[in-house]
């Protein structure tokens, strides 16, 4: 129950409880309950997603869901995503691009990275058909707690020290079972069988970017977990209205 509320108290801003304080062993144990925080998110999104669609037309519906979508979370992960277009775009050694992505400050290019998101998450909200959204936010949000667990698997932590060696260090191989259970098998039990691509996808896709972290920084950091969990919300999304259309 502690390794769940500390997941809760890392992934998103909602109440773990008062003058809750998890210790260093329960952070490095969260990553098991990455898949049910995002299952948790998931079925709050799609309700209030269900809601909207009776109450807004479709374009305004999509802009507020992609608004609504980053509230559990008060944006951190798109927070990551954008320090780490600003380090990975930079053309910079790999010292330095650490050094970036540390700043608090956001650059040009992580300016242009959340306007890219922006669009794209909008723009498939906007397309998706009425029966879709709800499952759409449901996957977006499991998928993407998923890949942050496939790259903690996949990637050893970048710095020399950080509250991030705790997660990477620790390979949660229970966490990734349980993430391909839930993604793979919810996936077949609500969705067409042909949408079965998008949980195998979301895994390519996390192997791929720890494979570009790896090259460019030498692994993993808290900022390029955010941004596999960010990538693969859209990854999630495109697949949907791909498929769909």
């Amino acid at each position: 129950m502690r390794n769940f509320r500390t997941a809760l108290s890392m992934l998103t801003c909602l109440p773990a409880g008062r003058n809750f304080i998890p210790s260093e062993k329960e952070i490095s144990h969260t990553p098991i309950c990455f898949p049910i925080i995002g299952l948790g998110i998931g079925l709050l999104l799609a309700g209030i997603g269900s809601g909207l669609q009776r109450i807004f037309p479709p374009l305004l519906c999509a802009a507020v869901l992609t608004f609504l979508s980053e509230l559990p979370t008060k944006a951190f992960h798109l927070d990551g995503l954008a320090d780490t277009a600003d380090g990975f775009l930079s053309s910079r050694p790999k010292d330095r691009i650490l050094e970036i992505m540390h700043d608090s400050r956001i650059g040009t290019m992580g300016v242009l990275a959340i306007a890219a998101w922006s669009l794209t998450k909008f723009a498939s909200f906007a397309v998706l058909p009425a029966e879709l959204i709800p499952p759409a936010l449901f996957f977006m949000s499991l998928n993407g707690r998923c890949a942050m667990v496939y790259h903690l698997i996949f990637c050893r932590y970048a710095r020399q020290e950080g509250l991030g060696r705790l997660v990477f260090e620790q390979k949660p191989y229970a966490g990734l079972i349980l993430s391909v259970l839930f993604s793979a098998g919810l996936t077949y039990a609500v969705l067409p069988f042909p949408y079965l691509a998008m949980p195998l996808l979301v895994l390519a896709f996390a192997l791929l970017w720890s494979l570009c972290c790896r090259c460019k920084i030498g692994g993993g950091t808290g900022d390029t977990l955010g941004a596999a969990e960010e990538l693969s919300e859209l990854l999630t999304l495109l697949t949907l209205a791909a498929i769909r259309t």
